[in-house]
C-alpha cells in the first residue's frame, strides 16, 4: 500500500486511516458530520494526492486527447480546465478525468487513483504520433482546499487573485513561497474552493502554510468520508 507525502502528518493529527485505491488515506479526523459542516460553512483541506496526473506534450498532444476523450478539448485555452471521460470501444467508460491546457502543446490529465495504470495504458495504446507522455503521479501532491472561505484563507499565500478566478480555470505561479504551483478553481464539494498541485518535496511546507494562513478562518483537515457526503 502506498502513502502520500503527508501520511505522517495525518496520523499525528489523529486521523483514522483506511485503505483506498491502493493508498493509506485519512477517512476522518474529528467525525464526518463535523467535517462536512466545516467545508459547507468555512474551509477544509483534503489530501487527495492519490489522484493521477499525466503530462502530454508535443505537436500532436491535442490530437491524442481528441482521440481518447469524449469532450472537445479544442475549445480549451491556456489556463482552462475541462471535465471529460475516456470512452471505450463498446460504448462504456474507462474513466472520467480533467483536462488542463497549460499551453498549445502541453496538457495535464488528472485521473482517478484506482485507474492510473489502466488509464495510462489506454491512452498509450492510441499514442501513434509520438506524443511525449509522462506519468507524474508518484511525485505530485494534490490538496483540495474547499469551502466558502477558501479564497480568503489562501490569498495571503499567493499573488494570484483567487476571488477573481472563474470556475474551471487555473493559474501556475508562486504559492507559499514555492514556484510552479498549479492553483485550480475546481473541486467536487459544491462549496467552492481550489485544488493545488505541487511536487511532493514541498508537501509538508505547503500544508503547514495553508493551516497557518487559514487559522483565522476556522480551517480544518477533512477526510475522504466527508468528501463523499459533500458530493451528494
Amino acid at each position: 500500500m502506498k502513502n502520500t507525502a503527508l501520511t505522517d502528518i495525518h496520523i499525528k493529527a489523529g486521523a483514522k486511516m483506511v485503505p483506498f485505491a491502493g493508498y493509506n488515506m485519512p477517512v476522518q479526523y474529528t467525525g464526518i458530520n463535523a467535517e462536512h459542516d466545516t467545508v459547507r460553512k468555512a474551509v477544509g483541506v483534503f489530501d487527495v494526492s492519490h489522484m493521477g496526473e499525466f503530462i502530454l506534450k508535443g505537436d500532436n498532444a491535442l490530437d491524442l486527447i481528441q482521440r481518447v476523450s469524449s469532450n472537445d478539448a479544442a475549445k480549451l485555452f491556456n489556463g482552462k480546465v475541462q471535465y471529460s471521460c475516456l470512452p471505450n470501444e463498446v460504448g462504456g467508460i474507462v474513466d472520467d478525468l480533467l483536462v488542463y491546457r497549460i499551453d498549445e502543446k502541453t496538457y495535464m490529465l488528472v485521473v482517478n487513483a484506482s485507474n492510473i495504470e489502466k488509464d495510462w495504458n489506454w491512452i498509450s495504446k492510441f499514442n501513434t504520433q509520438g506524443v511525449d507522455m509522462k506519468n507524474i503521479s508518484d511525485r505530485t501532491s494534490l490538496l483540495a482546499v474547499q469551502g466558502p472561505k477558501a479564497a480568503e484563507a489562501l490569498q495571503s499565500l499567493t499573488d494570484i487573485d483567487l476571488p477573481s478566478m472563474e470556475y474551471y480555470t487555473f493559474n501556475k505561479g508562486k504559492f507559499a513561497g514555492i514556484d510552479n504551483v498549479v492553483v485550480s478553481a475546481t473541486g467536487y464539494t459544491g462549496a467552492g474552493g481550489f485544488e493545488i498541485y505541487f511536487d511532493n518535496e514541498h508537501a509538508e511546507e505547503i500544508w503547514n502554510a495553508i493551516f497557518e494562513a487559514g487559522e483565522p478562518f476556522g480551517i480544518k483537515p477533512i477526510g475522504l468520508g466527508a468528501r463523499d457526503t459533500l458530493r451528494l
